[in-house]
């Protein structure tokens, strides 16, 4: 969020694309309302349950790639993939997959992928890499999502 409101704040394109979320998020007010940030979530599906993902969740993340795949051949100056890594945990989307994506905007757009557990190649491809790790969340205490907080 914050990359994305500086970079838009100095006149660049970013390209905001959802992964893993349903477009119900608050950032996307504040998004709506920044004209050079391009929002995409390619729409609702239900939370991945202990059951594992559903045919919309393939279809969700297959659209969300296509849309990054497209950003970056329009040369898109900063294109943020959120939770893109949590694809892979899930089985959603294959590493080769996201290699391509990585090396399509290699040197051309400031590509940046968000979501736990970065495979190593993944570590040894980017410039930067930052790891922010859950400590303690009161989800695993039982508390539903808030909106505004988790969403």
């Amino acid at each position: 969020m914050g990359l994305a409101v500086r970079a838009a704040g100095v006149g660049l394109e970013v390209n905001f694309i959802q992964f893993m979320k349903s477009g119900t998020s608050g950032e996307i007010h504040i998004f709506a309302n920044i004209p050079n940030i391009r929002y995409q979530c390619p729409g609702k599906h239900p939370f991945i349950l202990s059951k594992g993902p559903e045919a919309i969740h393939y279809e969700h993340a297959s659209e969300a790639l296509e849309s990054a795949l497209d950003a970056a051949r329009s040369g898109a100056q900063l294109l943020i993939c959120d939770e893109i890594l949590n694809t892979l945990i899930f089985g959603i989307l294959e590493k080769g997959q996201i290699i391509e994506l990585m090396e399509r905007c290699k040197g051309k757009t400031e590509l940046v992928m968000t979501g736990a557990s970065a495979p190593d190649d993944f570590i040894e491809m980017a410039d930067y890499v930052t790891e922010y790790r859950q400590i303690k969340h009161p989800y695993y205490a039982g508390a539903k999502a808030r909106l505004g907080i988790e969403f």
